[in-house]
């Protein structure tokens, strides 16, 4: 009976892990839904990119208080997981604080993950305030009502909760050291939780303090578990993502757009005296479907777009430098990762019900995102420059616009008449091409 303990928490670990490793593994089939993308050029300047964006925060600095804050979040994420790392093995093998033989130093680490907490504790606070007391303008645009708004602060609640639990848990293990009590190696107080030993636990009976030191233990890393398997269906998928992302993000000019590989072999063969454009493929070339021009749906975007919007963390900086939005239009960047997210998710679903894709009659333009948004970007590339981890709302944008224009001559009557000039006249006004240069004789 004495291993019953251990034997639970390897369960439990062992389902969250397997949980987890399941979603992986559909997050990274759904990603490869969209079209291949050759991202692995110039691997040193991508490397930097990553340690630069992701690992360094390097576009957080823009906002200096939400930068510190979220500094700390991160911070205490990567570090206190060494702790974790630590309960981890205490659970498998039945020890407790099975690096306490590094003596001082282990007594020293813990009290600056300690403060780590503490100050995540804080900032999650803060964060608290600023979205549901303070209400900052870019968090209550019309995409982020329910789910989105309830994710975020569920994400905040348990985050203050670990901590809470992590430095009560660390107290009672300090209390329980000064009684003598068995099984607590000393280790000394701790930085944070020495605060809570005498105000809080002091007079307690050892086993009340082993009862709540216990129960903080299982909240405590069980709650990391299901956080690691929430984060799925969270916004916060990002912790993970923004590494891959940052690493596959675009590293040519924002203002460059690709070219259509089947108009431009068009065009050349229009440009080609020689060419006969009646003339059969050559022999061995296999008939295939024509690609869409654009895109109307997750299937016609590429692999990085997908991963976009999976990492999007709808932090909302996107929207709040996008021009179109601050005028009072439809557009939003952010509901454009959001939405796209929303479909891919819907095309899961049913490729998980069904064992295969079977069309649902929807497409991403139109069911999930307007031509009226569309429409409304002035191609400024505001939304990309303020992402903090390289997102690129505006490719979404183009390709969908690619589509309404090229496949269903859905384009604005005011670009219908500036392309018939430039094919009629080879300019966008409407002037005869001998007259386009008399405003110089004037």
């Amino acid at each position: 009976m004495q291993y019953i303990d251990n034997i639970i928490f390897i369960l439990i670990l062992g389902y969250a892990i397997w949980f987890f490793s399941r979603n992986v593994k559909k997050i990274i089939r759904n990603i490869k839904l969209g079209k291949p993308i050759n991202r692995f050029d110039n691997p040193g300047e991508r490397w930097k990119t990553m340690f630069r964006v992701a690992l360094g925060q390097g576009k957080m600095g823009v906002r200096p208080i939400p930068a510190i804050l979220h500094g700390f979040v991160y911070v205490g994420f990567l570090l206190i997981n060494i702790e974790v790392m630590e309960i981890l093995i205490d659970g498998i093998f039945g020890t407790h604080r099975v690096l306490s033989f590094l003596g001082g130093f282990y007594t020293a680490m813990i009290g600056f993950f300690e403060f780590l907490a503490f100050m995540v504790m804080i900032s999650c606070i803060i964060f608290l305030i600023r979205r549901n007391i303070v209400k900052v303008r870019r968090f209550l645009n019309p995409e982020m009502k329910g789910w989105p708004k309830a994710d975020a602060n569920y994400i905040l609640y348990m985050e203050v909760a670990f901590m809470v639990a992590l430095l009560t848990m660390n107290g009672a293990d300090a209390a329980l050291q000064k009684l003598g009590s068995e099984h607590y190696t000393q280790t000394g107080s701790f930085l944070i939780s020495g605060w809570l030993t005498e105000p809080l636990l002091s007079g307690l009976s050892e086993s009340t303090l082993i009862i709540i030191e216990r129960i903080c233990w299982w909240f405590h890393i069980v709650g990391i578990l299901f956080f690691l398997n929430y984060l799925y269906y969270s916004k916060h998928l990002h912790i993970i993502l923004a590494f891959p992302n940052t690493y596959f993000s675009k590293l040519k000019p924002k203002g460059e757009f690709n070219n259509l590989e089947s108009v431009t072999n068009e065009v050349k063969l229009m440009m080609d005296p020689n060419a006969d454009p009646f003339a059969a493929p050559p022999e061995g070339t296999e008939m295939t479907e024509p690609e869409t021009f654009g895109a109307k749906d997750i299937f016609d975007l590429n692999g990085v777009q997908l991963l976009n919007a999976y990492t999007c963390t709808e932090c909302g900086r996107c929207t709040a430098e996008c021009p179109a939005n601050i005028t009072g239009k439809k557009l939003s960047p952010r509901k454009i990762m959001m939405d796209t997210r929303d479909r891919i998710e819907d095309v899961s679903k049913i490729i998980d019900e069904k064992g295969k894709w079977e069309d649902d009659g929807k497409k991403l333009v139109h069911d999930y995102i307007s031509a009226e948004e569309l429409w409304a970007c002035t191609t400024c590339n505001a939304c990309t420059h303020a992402c903090p981890i390289n997102i690129d709302p505006l490719s979404i944008i183009m390709d969908l616009r690619r589509y309404l224009v090229m496949e269903e001559s859905a384009a604005p009557q005011e670009l219908n008449l500036m392309m018939s000039n430039i094919e009629n006249n080879s300019a966008p006004w409407q002037f005869n091409q001998q007259d386009r240069l008399n405003w110089a004789k004037d």
